[in-house]
């Protein structure tokens, strides 16, 4: 009764493939992306940018994808989880934005691909580290601010005079 069972679920397997066996269906690396898109890490790590231990504990998430004190990350993923990129470059974090529940997101850039991505904040992320991404283009313009100023003025031309 046993050999039938076994017999029957050996049958159910695709054929066997040139070369490889019929057990293995998916390779050490597509086993590995998989874990990580139904599951989450809870792996420490050093952070490549900062050289400081990071710990999952604190994140407010089940998903640690940044060093909290720099708020740098790995370019591992293509989609969340998969593993799939093959680059490892830094990926500094180069703005925030806020999404349509209020939640605030991070924007990081890889520094060797250009790759743009995007990771929630972390309940113990460096809070003065996020306001100073978030005011750059305040503190930083793409244009001068005396252009600014003078576009701000009145026209005399248009009846209007100056204070």
């Amino acid at each position: 009764m046993q050999e039938n069972s076994i017999q029957n679920l050996l049958s159910a397997l695709p054929p066997r493939t040139k070369g490889k066996s019929r057990y293995k269906y998916m390779s050490y690396r597509e086993r590995k992306r998989a874990y990580f898109q139904e599951n989450s890490c809870q792996d420490s790590f050093i952070c490549k940018n900062c050289g400081k231990l990071i710990t999952p504990d604190g994140a407010g998430t089940s998903h640690r994808n940044h060093c909290p004190h720099c708020l740098a990350s790995v370019h591992l993923d293509d989609k969340p989880g998969d593993r799939a990129a093959n680059c490892g470059g830094i990926m500094e974090a180069v703005s925030v934005w806020v999404r349509k529940n209020g939640e605030w997101a991070i924007v990081h850039r890889c520094s060797r691909c250009g790759h743009l991505g995007s990771n929630r904040i972390a309940a113990d992320d460096n809070q003065l580290k996020l306001m100073s991404i978030a005011l750059k283009p305040l503190a930083q313009p793409a244009f001068p601010i005396d252009n600014l100023l003078s576009e701000a003025e009145p026209n005399e031309e248009n009846g209007e005079t100056e204070q």
